[in-house]
């Protein structure tokens, strides 16, 4: 069963802010987190618990997925027809996002 995924808008700008730091900063694979990132929703979307579980967190049932290649995580919870993708945020971080909003 495939889940819709939903970005959001606190992940969405996000993503849209490493996407253009990547782009500015990684002349040799300038689309490499985008590429990465379109993996991990459709992953999500198609297999939802593919994530390891979060317990950092003040949210329960939190996942993530790492995007390896760029050590990014991403964080989602899994809801009854959809999995929502509350944040993106560095895996290299000595702390996890703040998932309240």
């Amino acid at each position: 069963m495939t889940l819709q995924v939903v970005i959001a808008p606190e992940a969405e700008r996000q993503a849209r802010e490493i996407d253009r730091w990547w782009r500015e900063n990684r002349a040799a694979a300038p689309g490499l987190f985008l590429d990465e990132f379109a993996a991990a929703v459709e992953l999500i979307g198609d297999m939802p618990l593919a994530g390891r579980r979060y317990m950092g967190g003040p949210v329960r049932g939190v996942r993530r997925v790492l995007l390896r290649s760029t050590r990014y995580h991403v964080y989602y919870v899994v809801r009854k027809s959809e999995a929502l993708i509350l944040a993106v945020w560095s895996a290299v971080r000595g702390t996890g996002p703040d998932l309240r909003r």
